[in-house]
């Protein structure tokens, strides 16, 4: 998620992370850490760039934000079908052009229940990504608990899925959404009724997300007993979690890598920002015990009843809310 680079400089030197301002040459330099993506045995970086970011600085920019990260070691790459009406994914798509293809995860996401829906949202994504497959291909914003039902009904997304798996067309299959861990349960237990397992789930993993309907608490341990990867987004609630004044953006992203995940998504808008991301792709340590109860006790009071979580109390960060045409 997107922050200010004064900021985030300033607390990746109070952490005594170096802080690059110059070139970024990654020759000899300590490559960014990784972690398994679940049962698939894919090893990936720990963090992820986020694709709708892409959408904030120049194409030039973000063709080169996607390029260095790529040859720096983050290969986990975000997207999705919706993001900035297309245009995330076309300037993914050129940068990993000229090769970079080979060294990315790419994973996207689509909106489509119903199967000629989300077979239209796919093909789109492919032809924008400039791609014959995709790593990993994942179902946006379950944040209905009727979005399972329409996913897996007779004639539903979740065909034509399967289908574009066996034909190549992606790897393994996900779900991502952020309003409710319950909605969350319910997807992977109407999964298990279809006999069908889910490869990744992307959810909020966050300093305050531990305090309300905690997708940590009530997701997560499910995830490990069936070993599904785990994506961590809005580590630092799409920037709203600092405005508390409790945590900086270190804190937050340690708290989520702290945390069993195999990747923690955050928004990269500028050369700088990405700089950071790398640094601590490269040096992190775990918050031990201590840490993490210090972050949890500063973080209770404010965290109780979910206004910094907007994404979950809100329908600010729902896009298919705003845009219910893309679900089909």
């Amino acid at each position: 998620m997107s922050i200010n680079r004064r900021q985030f400089l300033t607390a990746m030197s109070a952490a005594g992370i170096a802080a690059t301002t110059g070139g970024f040459a990654t020759a000899g330099a300590p490559a960014v850490q990784r972690r398994t993506l679940g049962r698939t045995g894919e090893q990936v970086s720990i963090l992820g760039v986020g694709g709708y970011h892409l959408g904030v600085p120049t194409e030039q920019e973000a063709i080169r934000i996607v390029r260095t990260a790529l040859d720096s070691g983050m290969n986990f790459l975000d997207n999705c079908w919706d993001y900035n009406g297309g245009i995330s994914e076309q300037r993914m798509g050129k940068a990993l052009g000229d090769g970079y293809r080979q060294k990315a995860f790419l994973m996207t996401k689509i909106d489509g229940r119903d199967g000629k829906t989300a077979s239209m949202q796919l093909d789109q994504s492919l032809q924008r990504l400039q791609t014959d497959h995709l790593d990993l291909l994942q179902f946006h914003e379950i944040i209905r608990m009727n979005d399972a039902e329409r996913i897996f009904a007779a004639g539903g997304a979740m065909e034509v899925v399967v289908k574009a798996r066996s034909a190549g067309k992606l790897r393994y299959i996900g779900f991502t959404g952020h309003k409710s861990p319950y909605i969350h349960k319910h997807m992977l237990e109407v999964a298990d009724q279809h006999n069908f397992k889910f490869d990744t789930v992307q959810m909020p993993l966050n300093v305050m997300d531990a305090h309300y309907e905690s997708f940590e608490k009530i997701v997560l341990p499910i995830l490990k007993e069936k070993n599904i990867g785990v994506l961590g987004m809005k580590s630092m609630g799409d920037s709203i979690i600092l405005k508390s004044g409790t945590v900086t953006p270190v804190e937050c992203l340690r708290y989520a890598l702290s945390l069993p995940t195999s990747v923690v998504i955050t928004g990269c808008d500028s050369m700088g920002i990405l700089q950071q991301a790398l640094d601590l792709g490269r040096n992190f340590q775990p918050l031990n015990e201590v840490e993490c109860a210090s972050l949890l006790s500063k973080t209770a009071e404010t965290a109780k009843n979910g206004q910094y979580e907007l994404y979950k109390t809100s329908h600010q960060f729902d896009g298919t809310y705003q845009h219910p045409e893309w679900l089909g």
